[in-house]
């Protein structure tokens, strides 16, 4: 009964939005991850975007004006990651705050030497545990394949990943795995990875991601799947076992099979 109450509410919420399907197609059309989805999958992303937009609320951060564009753009990527996972996923929190730019959160931050300083450092996008998911809008029209220094770059993705992998003990490179997965082989593989890749960074060896990713476990994991959906083609070729991984869990696979004879 409340499952038919609350689609009949999400239907009722995006009849009075008025989005289209012109509209969310203009909005996406600059971010080329989006044609990676054709034919019915695109129409169910489509779908999930406007569900995405009649379930959480937008809030502006000081003085930036949110367009029904830029709405449009930041749900699609945030559904991207759980197309095949159900927007249930995303459950537990439920307002998304979007600044101009990078942003400094106001709050006591602790320096690894000790000092507790009065505000933090600027941050293009945080996941608060038990609250919203806060991004600058221009980290956003920075999303791409290269886009920072040279690697995959994602903020939406990124907090996201940060939103799934606190589903299950808190943010550290563990999200709930499903039935078919192992959590033996995900945390061995994953952790594989991360030693060779702490140990390419201290020879300053190229690395397939962004080293911001090796700050701690929960980092690694949120570059990862940005990465995966950003870069899948530098995933599977430098990590393949984790982008192995990646797509059992998000239930996709970004980089197309070639099908023999086509």
């Amino acid at each position: 009964m409340f499952k038919r109450f609350r689609l009949w509410r999400e239907n009722r919420r995006i009849k009075e939005m008025g989005f289209t399907a012109a509209q969310w197609e203009a909005a996406i059309a600059d971010w080329p991850v989006a044609e990676r989805y054709k034919g019915a999958e695109r129409d169910a992303l489509r779908e999930m975007s406007f569900r995405f937009l009649a379930r959480k609320g937008f809030s502006p951060g000081g003085d930036f004006e949110l367009t029904s564009e830029m709405v449009l753009k930041i749900a699609t990527m945030a559904c991207v990651p759980v197309l095949n996972l159900g927007l249930d996923w995303y459950d537990a929190w439920l307002t998304m705050i979007v600044y101009e730019d990078d942003f400094v959160p106001n709050r006591p931050y602790h320096t690894e030497d000790g000092v507790v300083h009065s505000r933090g450092p600027t941050l293009s996008g945080e996941a608060w545990h038990r609250g919203p998911v806060v991004i600058s809008w221009q980290a956003v029209l920075e999303s791409g394949e290269h886009a920072r220094n040279g690697q995959a770059s994602n903020v939406v993705i990124h907090e996201l990943a940060h939103k799934l992998d606190m589903l299950r003990d808190g943010a550290n490179c563990a999200p709930p795995m499903h039935p078919d997965m192992r959590t033996g082989e995900w945390h061995m593989i994953f952790s594989a990875a991360w030693e060779r890749l702490q140990e390419d960074y201290k020879h300053h060896r190229p690395l397939p991601l962004n080293d911001y990713g090796l700050t701690n476990p929960a980092e690694f994991f949120a570059v990862c799947s940005e990465t995966f959906f950003e870069a899948p083609e530098t995933m599977k070729e430098h990590m393949p076992e984790v982008y192995r991984l990646l797509c059992q869990f998000y239930r996709q696979q970004p980089v197309l099979i070639a099908i023999p004879g086509m």
